[in-house]
């Protein structure tokens, strides 16, 4: 088995793109713009080489300005650090998703973006309006683009160099093999919920098979009902070996192939989250087999429209 101090420094190679993915890493969706500057801060400080952002979550200058005071000071580099940002759901128009990038690309301050995903697979009526409705207040859909044209423009971004990596966000394992199929640069990373309630095992396979990196969001569950870290599956495994419930439940993660994101504005959580080490065998097999509640947190995979907002605890 591993050591176990090094599981939080894990990087899994992309076999679809260059570089490594950090297998730890932190989310971006905070609401206010002060918190999020502060807490993508905080993260790098703590350890985080992992930043999961998107035009979606109006934050994108927030996080931009922190690292940029970062890499100023000389105490990080860009070219350690992995950016993920996301096209929006109303720029999937071919001729909209250059200006969508470069834009995200100025936001954040950088000249290049490490991995670059289809936020959802729906596309809404392009143009300004993020969440365009109609008068009876349902989602305004693009029925005039595929998806598969939405991927071939994310194709030339990676063949103009500032994309080294692409992907796709809340998708179903039957979409995502529509992409694979015909796909001229396969996907570098999928990014879904995941957790020990919902441990996606089937698409975990697909991603195996195709040299696909699974990264796991509301790798937590956020908190909410039915509350994964009350589990006493989980908790009595955290009393075994001496780490928190949420410590056991992103160690598993990691130590099953996948990439995380965990999203907090408080330093001991950031902490916490980072500061994750390898679990015995039988603490994993016990999660595999003892954990029978199946729950989806975010309905976004059925919509397009997310399902929820993460708590910044």
């Amino acid at each position: 088995m591993e050591v176990s101090d090094t599981l939080r420094y894990r990087r899994i190679a992309l076999a679809h793109g260059s570089g490594a993915i950090p297998a730890v890493g932190f989310g971006t969706l905070i609401p206010d713009s002060v918190a999020t500057k502060e807490a993508t801060k905080t993260a790098l400080e703590v350890g985080f080489r992992h930043f999961d952002c998107a035009e979606r979550y109006g934050n994108e200058a927030a996080v931009g300005d922190a690292m940029h005071d970062v890499f100023k000071t000389g105490a990080v580099r860009r070219e350690d650090v992995f950016v993920t940002t996301k096209l929006w759901n109303s720029n999937h128009r071919p001729e909209r998703v250059k200006p969508a990038f470069e834009a995200s690309c100025q936001r954040l301050q950088i000249d290049y973006v490490d991995c670059y995903l289809i936020h959802t697979p729906f596309a809404f009526q392009p143009g300004d309006e993020q969440d365009p409705r109609d008068k009876y207040g349902e989602v305004i859909y693009d029925r005039g683009v595929t998806l598969i044209e939405t991927w071939q423009a994310l194709e030339r971004l990676v063949d103009e160099g500032r994309c080294k990596a692409i992907g796709l966000s809340d998708v179903s394992l039957e979409k995502l093999r529509e992409v694979v199929a015909v796909a001229r640069i396969k996907p570098g990373v999928v990014q879904v919920e995941s957790h020990p309630y919902l441990p996606e095992w089937d698409l975990l396979e697909f991603c195996r098979e195709q040299g696909i990196v699974l990264l796991a969001f509301a790798a937590l569950g956020h908190g909410m009902s039915p509350r994964m870290l009350d589990d006493p599956v989980i908790t009595n495994i955290a009393r075994r070996v001496h780490k928190t419930p949420a410590q056991v439940a992103l160690a598993w993660a990691v130590q099953r192939g996948t990439a995380f994101l965990t999203t907090s504005t408080k330093r001991h959580y950031i902490e916490e989250n980072f500061e994750i080490s390898a679990l015995p065998e039988d603490a994993m097999r016990e999660i595999h087999e003892g954990i029978t509640t199946n729950v989806r947190f975010n309905t976004v995979v059925h919509t397009g429209v997310p399902g929820f907002i993460p708590r910044a605890s």
